[in-house]
């Protein structure tokens, strides 16, 4: 079959692998569809590890790809949760469940936590193994292209719902990439009425103007911070950085309100610093949230009654074979690119 296998830094190599056999525990999937990730970009331009991750012990060459959605084509004989035939979406986090968070149900937060498609061959190839624990079913009304975006929808919903967002209370989104976007889409549903979107791509701007953005601001401007206080008479109830970088933290602090919040949502590549005098005076507080847990069902039964219409973010379709060029490449270099789909077999 062919996949998608990361070797190194900025080596991505579509090769002809052998198709993965199910142990216990275990279905195959066929892979109708899977999304190009930020956290794949950083694989992509930076390697991963040659160290064997503790769980999956799979170390480089490794198949990329954890947002992906497809066909169960076969099941272990003791797995008796799913079935041939079943549409699902992937939960493709990989945790020891004996661990003190493990055992709290806080797994995304597991001391070995990895990802399948990152610390395990995982979704851009024509088939993929997984644990039937990660395999959610999809309704039929759920298309796979819609299943390929539960991943990252789960990211931004879980950290909504965990944030102190109350319905009627004004957002700042600080980053509109695909998770600035779903976000969005997240804080929408769940009844914020004032939503300001903040990003230097102002075609961004555009697409979280489209999605329900009802005020956008460049990134390049020198007064973000002091725009945001005039529209809310004072700052935001909640500020959801996912852009992860210095500026935008310090902007985040500055614009939510007294008793407000911060919710980092992004990964950091770096270390940020966070003016405290700031939050002492506020009595603001700053969270963040990894990932997600216990959500996939939730988000999978908002998108199949509409409450969630991810369908927006996705700009860009290919084929595996162009991958590279038209999909990693594509994404560093082109910012009006939001979620790029791929499809392994044509």
């Amino acid at each position: 079959m062919k996949a998608a296998r990361l070797y190194g830094s900025q080596d991505l190599r579509i090769e002809m692998v052998q198709e993965p056999i199910v142990s216990s525990g275990q279905v195959k999937v066929k892979v109708e569809w899977g999304g190009i990730c930020g956290s794949d970009l950083h694989a992509y331009a930076h390697g991963q590890s040659p160290e064997p991750h503790p769980i999956s012990k799979q170390s480089p060459p490794i198949t990329l790809g954890h947002e992906f959605s497809g066909t169960i084509v076969e099941v272990s004989d003791d797995v008796k949760s799913h079935k041939v035939g079943e549409r699902v979406a992937i939960e493709p986090l990989i945790y020891c469940g004996e661990c003190y968070a493990c055992k709290r149900g806080y797994y995304n937060q597991c001391s070995m936590v990895g990802f399948v498609g990152l610390n395990q061959d995982g979704g851009f190839a024509e088939y993929v193994v997984v644990d039937e624990n990660m395999v959610h079913e999809l309704p039929e009304n759920v298309s796979f292209e819609e299943g390929a975006l539960v991943e990252p929808t789960a990211v931004s919903f879980y950290a909504v719902r965990e944030s102190d967002l109350k319905p009627g209370d004004s957002v700042a989104i600080f980053g509109a990439g695909p998770i600035g976007l779903l976000t969005l889409l997240s804080v929408k549903a769940a009844g914020a009425t004032k939503i300001i979107v903040v990003d230097i791509s102002e075609e961004r701007l555009e697409k979280a103007k489209e999605l329900g953005a009802t005020t956008v601001i460049s990134g390049l401007r020198e007064d973000i911070v002091q725009q945001i206080l005039e529209l809310t008479n004072g700052g935001v109830s909640v500020a959801y950085e996912c852009a992860g970088v210095q500026p935008t933290m310090t902007n985040a602090v500055a614009s939510v309100k007294q008793g407000g919040q911060v919710m980092a949502i992004a990964v950091f590549g770096n270390p940020v610093a966070i003016d405290m005098g700031q939050l002492l005076y506020k009595g603001a507080n700053v969270t963040s949230r990894l990932a997600y847990r216990h959500v996939f069902p939730e988000v999978i039964d908002m998108i199949s009654t509409g409450r969630l219409d991810v369908k927006g973010v996705i700009t860009k379709k290919i084929n595996l074979e162009d991958i590279v060029e038209s999909g990693f490449e594509a994404l560093i270099n082109d910012k009006k690119q939001a979620k790029i789909l791929v499809r392994p077999t044509k």
